[in-house]
């Protein structure tokens, strides 16, 4: 009885987002607060009824109900009850009811902004509620994530092992609501469109209010892409973070987007200007998000990331994205002559920075974009299989961030209207010679033939030092008594450090990948006990092998032994597994992790084979990722960069003082 209410509450909440939807509509229409209050107490009801259902899902997993036919293809009752439960987004089926759970919770949480004209907020609702009718009628109708199985099999098939992982069952949700989050920006910038206002204060108010749900979805998408980055890291067993693969690059494209959003509504909410192009950002960020799912679930990609289901309801995903990004984009070329004001501007400004910005996270998104897709198309219309990975982006995509990362630094010492290039790049020479002379140590410690990999530690130090620079100089440091600086410093605004910790974040994740990417080592061989493998400076021994059982898999566990090959590092255990799930059949690796200060030891568990000096011998792989900690330290400060931003109080979604001006 339980499941049917949970089918219910997911048909119950599809009613109420259509009811959101059309009393926003009509409300707006006759301007009547009450209409438009009801469309509000319908977007909080329909978050509530969708959390029923999600939770009524979980309770099915929890359980193992088998008679539910998501449940007995995605579980196993030998499963760890965290993996049960994160079984119920592990699925086509569950995924799609935690995006729909994201999409409502945000409509609601949107109903709560104060400050917001009544035009502009309920046009807004009304934009949420069409978004939730959407993708709860795909649930409904194609993606039932209760539909019944009779009768009930005694066991279930169980979820695909590689998601059976701590990090898998957080990830989901972060890059959900980072995911998802970007349908409030969408929303309102479709609401602006809709109001059309043209007078010069609307945008910068406007700007205003996008900017902190920008911000928000952009640190959890980011927070999200680095937990699923971490997990491939050490669960795939491939030794690399990033592949390039599509549904990664589906995760990265609204990612460049909602960055280019960001420092783009600044631009908007200072001084005005770029209201246009703000709006197009808005859109084209969660039309990424809607492209990411279409990717993901039409049966297009072959990926571990990728959920298996069939090309009809791929086509219906596909309708979904047509119809509202179709729909608000042909508003917006509609509007687009109204989306004029804003102050004037030399190129050399801050604002000639910010666009400079966006200019190349947006062709970089564009290269990524045509990457991605350029091979389903010509699959699709000549049958021909082409397949384009890392080289590809290296020649395109890091050219253009590479520019980009060296105009970084010198914007927020630009100042707004028109600004002194000279005087900016003044306060920069010093971290300007200090990220010269670490470019130059690093290419001499490392190898003098690896002059790009020099360049790249250039730019990452470039970008650390520049983003402190901007802090120095608006403390006023080595120029004013320390007591004064401190006092300056405690008055810094957190959006000033937030942004500080965000840049210098980018360039610790710089030099995280520049160095583990070109001064990586692999070794391999088959060890039987006793043996030993190099990799670099470690020498990693194979002491014993034994066969483990877990709650749902049986093991053949490797114990082994990292140690410096000179030096006096003491020596470390690790334990590397090659799991087997009789449940789906199917053989994972567990890697052996040993983090020495900034490097991984990275070991691999192969076959076990048999070799001319021993009957028993196991092909180990080693890897030594030098600096790879850097890599997932990096996005994590600019996550919190993004955090200390987003708690300051000038982006607080109330904007009372702007209330009058606008209503």
């Amino acid at each position: 009885m339980i499941i049917e209410f949970g089918a219910f509450a997911l048909i119950l909440a599809l009613a109420l987002s259509g009811l959101q939807a059309g009393l926003a509509t009509v409300g707006r229409w006759r301007r009547s607060p009450l209409l438009a209050g009801g469309a509000e107490g319908a977007a909080v009801a329909a978050a509530i009824a969708t959390a029923l259902a999600f939770g009524v899902l979980i309770f099915a997993f929890a359980t193992s109900d088998f008679s539910v036919t998501n449940v007995a293809r995605n579980s196993h009752t030998d499963k760890p009850m965290l993996y049960k439960i994160a079984g119920a987004w592990g699925s086509h089926e569950g995924s799609l009811v935690l995006w729909c759970l994201v999409m409502t919770g945000f409509g609601a949480v949107l109903t709560l902004a104060r400050g917001l004209p009544f035009g502009l907020k309920t046009s807004a609702v009304a934009v949420q509620g069409g978004l939730g009718t959407l993708f709860l009628a795909f649930a409904v109708f194609t993606s039932n994530p209760f539909a019944r199985l009779d009768p009930a099999p005694l066991q279930g098939a169980s979820l695909n092992p590689l998601l059976q992982d701590p990090a898998l069952a957080i990830h989901p949700p972060l890059l959900y609501a980072g995911y998802v989050g970007f349908s409030v920006t969408f929303s309102l910038a479709v609401a602006a469109l809709i109001e059309g206002r043209a007078f010069s204060g609307f945008w910068p108010a406007w700007g205003r209010w996008v900017r902190p749900w920008a911000l928000a979805s952009w640190v959890f998408l980011t927070l999200g892409i680095t937990l699923g980055a971490f997990w491939a890291y050490y669960e795939l067993g491939w030794g690399g973070w990033w592949f390039w693969d599509p549904v990664e690059n589906a995760s990265f494209l609204p990612w460049l987007a909602g960055a280019a959003l960001l420092h783009s509504a600044v631009v908007t909410e200072r001084r005005g200007a770029l209201a246009g192009w703000t709006v197009f950002l808005a859109l084209l960020a969660f039309s990424f998000s809607m492209l990411g799912a279409f990717l993901v679930r039409s049966g297009v990609l072959t990926s571990v990331h990728a959920f298996a289901v069939d090309p009809e309801r791929g086509l219906m995903l596909l309708g979904i994205l047509g119809l509202a990004a179709g729909s608000a984009f042909a508003l917006f070329a509609w509007r687009a002559p109204q989306l004029k004001g804003g102050g004037l501007f030399a190129p050399v400004s801050r604002e000639g920075a910010l666009v400079l910005n966006n200019l190349f996270l947006t062709v970089a998104a564009v290269t990524v974009l045509l990457g991605t897709l350029y091979p389903l198309i010509l699959e699709a219309a000549t049958g021909a299989t082409i397949s384009v990975g890392p080289p590809y982006f290296a020649l395109t995509f890091t050219p253009l961030m590479a520019v980009a990362f060296l105009i970084l630094p010198a914007g927020p010492l630009l100042a707004w209207k028109r600004g002194d290039a000279l005087g900016a790049l003044q306060r920069l020479s010093l971290a300007g010679g200090l990220a010269i002379a670490c470019g130059f140590l690093g290419w001499l410690a490392f190898e003098p033939r690896q002059a790009f990999a020099g360049a790249g530690l250039a730019i990452g130090a470039w970008l650390i030092f520049g983003a402190l620079a901007e802090v120095v100089e608006r403390v006023r440091l080595f120029r004013v008594p320390l007591a004064e600086v401190g006092r300056r410093a405690r008055g810094l605004p957190l959006g000033a450090w937030g942004m500080t910790l965000a840049h210098a974040g980018l360039g610790v994740f710089v030099l995280g990948a520049v160095v583990e990417t070109q001064f990586k080592l692999e070794a391999a061989a088959p060890l039987a006990i006793g043996g030993e493998v190099r990799a670099g400076p470690w020498a990693v021994t194979l002491n014993d092998v034994r066969i483990v059982e877990g709650p749902n898999y049986l093991a053949e566990q490797g114990r082994l032994t990292v140690a410096p090959v000179s030096g006096d590092a003491p020596p470390r255990q690790v334990i590397a597994e090659r799991r087997f799930f009789p449940a789906g059949g199917q053989t994972t690796t567990e890697v052996g992790l040993d983090f020495r200060g900034l490097d991984d030891v990275y070991v691999v568990m192969g076959e076990r084979r048999a070799t001319p000096e021993a009957a028993q011998a196991w092909t180990v792989r080693v890897y030594y990722n030098p600096w790879a900690r850097l890599i997932f330290l990096g996005p994590a400060l600019m996550a919190l960069g993004g955090l200390l931003s987003l708690s300051d109080r000038r982006l607080r979604l109330a904007v009372g003082r702007r209330k009058k001006a606008l209503a």
